[in-house]
């Protein structure tokens, strides 16, 4: 299963995002979305699960989505919630993929037989970190993740 990871979009969705999302099989926004018109955009390309991030809170629009969501990925339990700091320190075992957003760094990191994974920004630029977005390959065997960098 070919999933894609998109967070802190912040209101701005790149055609070069866009590029990189098509024929994906699911998609993953992680909070700061920004609109709802990027979760349409999002959802015209593939089934869609998001968290609303810290700048979302006080949107109306956004008031449906969930702090943390927690669902299966291809046979692979996952968590899904904006900020790391927002992670249960007890986590059950069956959870072996926590995305979250947040921080604009990206972050590919195996903690024992987790994946943890936050994809960066997608958005606008902060500071001098890169533009990105994360590309994962889900299989019966492993979880293959890729940073994608979509600006130079």
């Amino acid at each position: 299963m070919k999933t894609a990871i998109i967070s802190d979009t912040h209101g701005l969705l790149r055609p070069e995002a866009l590029a990189r999302l098509q024929g994906v099989d699911v998609i993953i926004h992680a909070g700061d979305i920004g609109s709802p018109e990027i979760l349409d955009q999002l959802a015209a390309i593939a089934p869609l699960h998001a968290v609303r991030g810290n700048n979302d809170l006080n949107l109306p629009w956004a008031a449906a989505l969930p702090d943390h969501l927690t669902f299966d990925l291809s046979g692979r339990q996952t968590l899904l919630t904006h900020d790391i700091a927002d992670v249960p320190s007890d986590l059950g075992p069956d959870i072996k993929l926590i995305i979250t957003g947040h921080s604009h760094k990206p972050l590919i990191e195996w903690r024992g037989d987790r994946l943890y994974l936050n994809p960066g920004s997608a958005g606008r630029r902060r500071f001098k970190l890169p533009v990105t977005l994360a590309l994962l390959d889900v299989t019966s065997e492993a979880l293959q993740p890729e940073l994608i960098h979509l600006l130079p």
